[in-house]
């Protein structure tokens, strides 16, 4: 067993005991876990846009994932990031083969925190969470909200996506 594994074994652990104690409350008790990697580290840009490029190519550059695209609709509050080649897809698959839906993202709390941080949204959320063991791909889809207007706005997310995956809107980031 590698460090890798190793390690991705000991969060398994702790996301499926904190589960059990916690239940369908766990996910919104993680949004801090993976930050502190992200703020050593120097992220600049005035968009959600560059934000989030800026994280993913240091987040890759890191070697914790081989890729990522993203797409920001739903009246600018959902966004969606497809991750390829994450470290911590074993951590996931070992969960799901468990029983329980993986609800905790590192990578994509990186991008959340900074958007808080840089830009000072309002608040932001993981809404869902897809992980495919076979493609080696996660889809995370989460609420972003840079005022606290725009919180409570109310889209059809569902609609909204299925239009963005068929005019192929996402932006691929050049890791």
């Amino acid at each position: 067993m590698d460090k890798t594994d190793y390690f991705n074994d000991l969060l398994a652990r702790t996301e499926e005991l904190f589960y059990h104690e916690l239940s369908d409350c766990a996910a919104w008790k993680t949004e801090f876990i993976g930050v502190d990697f992200i703020q050593a580290k120097d992220i600049r840009g005035g968009t959600p846009a560059e934000i989030i490029e800026c994280c993913i190519k240091e987040i890759s550059a890191a070697g914790l994932i081989r890729g990522a695209s993203y797409s920001i609709i739903g009246r600018d509050i959902l966004l969606s990031l497809k991750i390829q080649g994450c470290v911590h897809i074993p951590k996931e698959m070992k969960l799901k083969k468990g029983g329980i839906k993986p609800y905790n993202c590192p990578i994509v709390n990186m991008v959340l925190d900074q958007l808080i941080e840089k830009l000072g949204f309002a608040t932001t959320y993981v809404a869902d969470l897809e992980v495919n063991g076979e493609t080696d791909e996660c889809l995370i889809k989460s609420a972003i909200y840079e005022t606290p207007a725009k919180i409570g706005a109310v889209s059809d997310w569902s609609e909204e996506y299925r239009a963005m995956e068929e005019r192929d809107g996402w932006k691929v980031i050049d890791c």
